[in-house]
This record gives structure tokens, C-alpha cells and sequence, in this order.
């Protein structure tokens, strides 16, 4: 048996999988966490990487290694190799004036988005850059190269500088549609261009581990996901993790002027449309310290109430938002009455506010030519019943759920398999166990959530 591993490092931890190349079955795992908050280290990625291989059985049996990362981070190398200050994570929103700044000095958000695909908000790259450049000018001058955090693993892993066109297309200044570094956008946004890593073509490899394992280009974690989920076009995933995204894959770039989508390119040379909010599963993780009860026990209250809340409905705008583009905005409650002022209403609130909010999401990738022939739910909060249930209803169509998985790891050892075999496409391993979730629609409850969430905006 040929065996590949699979690298998840996300925001939260960093997961190992070892996985048959041919079929995909998972031999053993392992994990690490991460440090909490919105800057990191990334010396403490690399430390959390060698416990999760160790805890995983290492490396030495294994043929191929790949690496699926968060996308966005801003990682500051010097001209030795020294990380210049703690990596800002794509949930720091610091950057959000820089943001601004930048789309105005290019001509507007058309201009972004013709250039890149994306308009920039607070996650990308090139505004972390520009923060960096006005507020630590000294940090910014010792900065010889920036990568994103799956390039340094890599370049620890390897020694050597590269990328992907996945991870690249998030930082907002390389093109999708051309392929290439916009390094006028990079001196736009710093003053001047540092080093980047090279671009590599989807089964490229970047090199060898110090195990002999092949190593390969890696991508961004929502590039990963799509293909441990084997995404094709009409696939659309809605992901509720830390973040919440929707997503599908597209033979056609996207470019939105509006900024809700951002128009990436996917890791197999396709495209990669996705929207993102900063608020998914941590909202139920609120909603339980809130009300003092296990996620089980949330969901349970959750299905006990009416579709609707009776009227309650969360904004879940708990830690700003990114989609609609409000990094300073706070969460509200609207439709409070004594007859829905229980556990079991807040409960439904927390989960219909959170799924309302991919929602939109979902109609905008669908105003860009976008099609919705399947739903596949996953991410933590794709665990809980009722937010299996609930989804349907929120948005109107059948949603499917498939087994409980790593899919970012386990896309990044697809990748890992696919540049060992050096075939035309990445392999689809077969996923057993898809459950289908069908309710009847409730569009009351995205047009309460559309009069609460438009409130919030224009006040």
C-alpha cells in the first residue's frame, strides 16, 4: 500500500492524515493545537506541524506530503530566513482602513476586481501589508519576502520559496485570469515589492521532506476542502467552521464589483468562487455559554422550537463581519417578546442567524452565473442535528451531508497522491455515507432575518 499524507493547518490546530493513495482510506491521524488569536507566531505552526506528524507516526513510510493552509495570513520573512514579526491571521480586521485606502487609490472596486478577482476587504493579504507599512514602518523595511502560512510549512518542510495558484489568488495581488503577480499591487500597497514564492503549476512538486518524501505545491484550505470533497461544477459546499463559507468550483474566473464574492482560482487549474463570513460556528459556541447548556443539549432546544423563533432573530455579527464587509460590527438581537424570550427560541435564532447569513452568501455565488445542483454541508457545526435540519429550510433546497471527515488534510494528501502519480486530474476518492436532509422551505424566516440584518447595516 502507498501511503500520502495530508497537513490541515488551520487557524485552530494543525492535522495529520495518512492516507492509501489509491482509495483514500485513512491508516492513522494526528493533531496539535494552535495558539489563540489573531496573530500568530509562525514558529508555533512548524512546532504544532512536528507534534501532529509525530502523534500521526511520522513520516517515514509515507511517499507524498501535502499541506492545506488558512488562507490570507501575512507571514514576514527577513533576508535570513527570520520571521519579522507574529503572522496577522485573516480574522485580524485591523487592516479594514487599509482596505479602504486601497480601493480608492486604485479607482474603485471594479478596478480590484478586473485586476484580481477580488475586491479587497479587511482578510486579504495586500491590505495586511499596507497596515504594516503605515503602522510598523521598521517591521516593513526588514521585510525581504511574504508568504502565506501553507507556503512557510512548505518552505520548512522543503527549503524551498513556492506556492499555489489556490493560495495565491487570496492575497490580492496575483490574477487568477492571467496567472501572474500583480507586483504593481504589492508596491501599491508597501511601497515597493518584496520577494514572493513561486507560483507552481497544480500536480507540481515543491520538493522533498527530509524523510524523501515528495512534497507538493499545497493550497489554501478551501482549495484543500474542494478537493477531499472531489468538487465538480454544480457542487456547491457550505463550510461551518470558525469561519463560514460557501463555495463551488467554476471553469470560468468570477470577478464581483460588488466584493461579496471573491473570485479565486481552485487548486486543480479551475476556479474557485467563494464567499466568507467571520461568524459560523462560533456562534453556537455562544449561543451554549449563553445559555449555560452542551452543544447537544443546543440542539436539542433548537428542534423544539417553531421554525422562525417566533419572531426572534439573531444577527450574528459577533466578531465583525466580512460578508457583508462590517469589520467593526457587533451582534443583535431583534423581535424580543416575552413569548420568545426562552431557551429554546435563542437557541433557534443562534443556528437560523447563522445559516441566514451563508444564505445571502449563496444567492450572490448564484448572481455569478453559479450553479446549485447539490448542497454538501460540512465543518464542526455540521455535526449538530439541528443545523443539518434547519439548513434546509434556510436554503430551499436539499442539503447533503457526507460522513464526518478531515477534508482539508484530506484534500491536501489528494493533492499529495496526485503529484506522486503525476496524472491529468486529482483522484476522487469515494465518499460512502452521504445523508440527504430535506424540509420544506421557510422563506419568513430569511425575510425577518433580511428587515434585522439591513437595520443593523444602515444604522
Amino acid at each position: 500500500m502507498t501511503l500520502v499524507a495530508g497537513v490541515d493547518s488551520s487557524t485552530q490546530s494543525c492535522k495529520v492524515v495518512v492516507a492509501d493513495a489509491e482509495t483514500g482510506a485513512i491508516a492513522r491521524a494526528g493533531s496539535a493545537p494552535h495558539p489563540d488569536g489573531t496573530e500568530v507566531d509562525p514558529v508555533a505552526w512548524w512546532s504544532a506541524f512536528e507534534r501532529a506528524v509525530e502523534a500521526a507516526g511520522g513520516l517515514d513510510d509515507v511517499e507524498a506530503v501535502g499541506i492545506g493552509g488558512q488562507q490570507h495570513g501575512m507571514v514576514c520573512l527577513s533576508s535570513a530566513g527570520e520571521v519579522v514579526r507574529p503572522a496577522l491571521l485573516w480574522n485580524d480586521t485591523r487592516s479594514a482602513g487599509a482596505a479602504e485606502e486601497l480601493i480608492e487609490e486604485l479607482g474603485g472596486p471594479e478596478a480590484w476586481a478586473g485586476a484580481v478577482g477580488s475586491v479587497p476587504v479587511a482578510s486579504l493579504t495586500v491590505t495586511k501589508l499596507r497596515w504594516l507599512a503605515r503602522h510598523e514602518p521598521d517591521a516593513a523595511a526588514r521585510t525581504a519576502s511574504v508568504c502565506l502560512p501553507h507556503d512557510y510549512l512548505t518552505w520548512r518542510l522543503t527549503g524551498e520559496a513556492v506556492t499555489d495558484r489556490g493560495d495565491a489568488s487570496g492575497t490580492g495581488y496575483w490574477s487568477p485570469t492571467t496567472g501572474e503577480y500583480r507586483p504593481d499591487l504589492l508596491e501599491l500597497a508597501m511601497g515597493r515589492a518584496p520577494s514572493l514564492p513561486r507560483v507552481l503549476a497544480p500536480a507540481e512538486t515543491a520538493g522533498r521532506a527530509p524523510s524523501g518524501a515528495l512534497v507538493s505545491a499545497g493550497t489554501g484550505d478551501n482549495m484543500a476542502a474542494a478537493l477531499g470533497l472531489g468538487l465538480r461544477p454544480g457542487d456547491v459546499v457550505v463550510s461551518l467552521g470558525t469561519s463560514g463559507t460557501v463555495f463551488t468550483v467554476s471553469e470560468r474566473p468570477s470577478a464581483d464589483a460588488t466584493g461579496t464574492v471573491a473570485g479565486f482560482a481552485d487548486a486543480t487549474g479551475r476556479y474557485l468562487p467563494l464567499i466568507a463570513t467571520l461568524n459560523a460556528a462560533r456562534v453556537l459556541d455562544a449561543a451554549t455559554r449563553l445559555l449555560g447548556v452542551a452543544h447537544e443539549e443546543l440542539s436539542r432546544l433548537a428542534l423544539s422550537a417553531p421554525p422562525g423563533a417566533g419572531g426572534l432573530v439573531l444577527v450574528p455579527y459577533l466578531e465583525g463581519e466580512r460578508t457583508p464587509n462590517r469589520p467593526d460590527a457587533t451582534g443583535s438581537v431583534h423581535g424580543l417578546r416575552l413569548d420568545n424570550s426562552t431557551p429554546a427560541h435563542l437557541a433557534r435564532a443562534a443556528i437560523e442567524g447563522m445559516l441566514c447569513g451563508l444564505a445571502d452568501g449563496l444567492d450572490a455565488l448564484l448572481a455569478q452565473d453559479a450553479r446549485a445542483e447539490r448542497i454538501l454541508l460540512i465543518g464542526g457545526a455540521a455535526r449538530s442535528e439541528a443545523v443539518r435540519r434547519i439548513a434546509p429550510t434556510i436554503f430551499g433546497r436539499p442539503v447533503l451531508v457526507p460522513p464526518v471527515g478531515e477534508y482539508v488534510a484530506e484534500g491536501a494528501a489528494v493533492q499529495a497522491a496526485w503529484a506522486l502519480s503525476g496524472g491529468a486530474e486529482p483522484a476522487r476518492w469515494k465518499r460512502p455515507g452521504l445523508a440527504t436532509y430535506e424540509e420544506e422551505a421557510a422563506p419568513a424566516v430569511r425575510e425577518r432575518y433580511a428587515l434585522a440584518r439591513d437595520h443593523v447595516l444602515n444604522r
